[in-house]
């Protein structure tokens, strides 16, 4: 089974190239970020763990599902919480994952992708055989999470130094794909890394 590890910068445009190995190569895809909310279900582990931690009043809405700005205020905010956040959630969530590539495996699938926001930074492109990162300069990728995230500049410029800087990840990653062109130009890129991966 072939396993690529799909990284990148936050808002670098990730699940662009993970949607087209699903469209064209039938890529089965596990989403870490997906991973985690399903985790952070209501009495689910990672949910508990912040209730325990931070009180239901500070991180519960009304309806007693978790409120994912309010953790994300407090971590992004305070090293040592971030770092609690980190220990706490990465085993459980890398444990799901694991379980979802083995059923994977035992399905026959031919190609599945990790997508995973902080693949070097937690250590599972080991998980991997090859890494792909997508990329995008910093001035695009600014502007895009500005604008998903309806967040100021200093906001959103906390968010980017909290992950391993892009030029790092482009040096360690057997594939690199430029998204900052077009859709069609990102499409070919992919096409052209899956193939040329495929063939070694």
């Amino acid at each position: 089974m072939r396993v690529i590890g799909l990284t990148g910068g936050i808002a670098s445009g990730k699940s662009t190239v993970s949607g087209l190995l699903k469209k064209e190569y039938g890529a089965v895809i596990l989403d870490a970020d997906e991973a985690a909310r399903a985790i952070a279900e209501p009495e689910a582990p990672l949910w508990r763990a912040y209730v325990e931690r931070y009180g239901k009043e500070r991180v519960l809405r009304p309806d007693g599902t978790l409120d994912r700005e309010a953790v994300a205020e407090i971590v992004f905010h305070d090293a040592e919480e971030k770092a609690w956040m980190d220990r706490t959630a990465h085993p459980l969530i890398q444990q799901a994952l694991m379980e979802q590539m083995e059923a994977c495996r035992a399905a026959g699938e031919k190609t599945v992708v990790l997508d995973v926001p902080l693949l070097y930074e937690v250590g599972w492109d080991k998980l991997a055989g090859e890494v792909w990162v997508v990329y995008v300069d910093e001035a695009t990728q600014l502007q895009r999470l500005m604008k998903r995230n309806a967040l100021s500049e200093d906001e959103a410029r906390a968010r980017i130094a909290s992950q391993m800087p892009m030029e790092e990840k482009k040096r360690r990653a057997d594939v690199v794909i430029d998204n900052g062109g077009t859709r069609e130009e990102t499409a070919a890129l992919v096409r052209a890394a899956f193939s040329r991966r495929a063939v070694k």
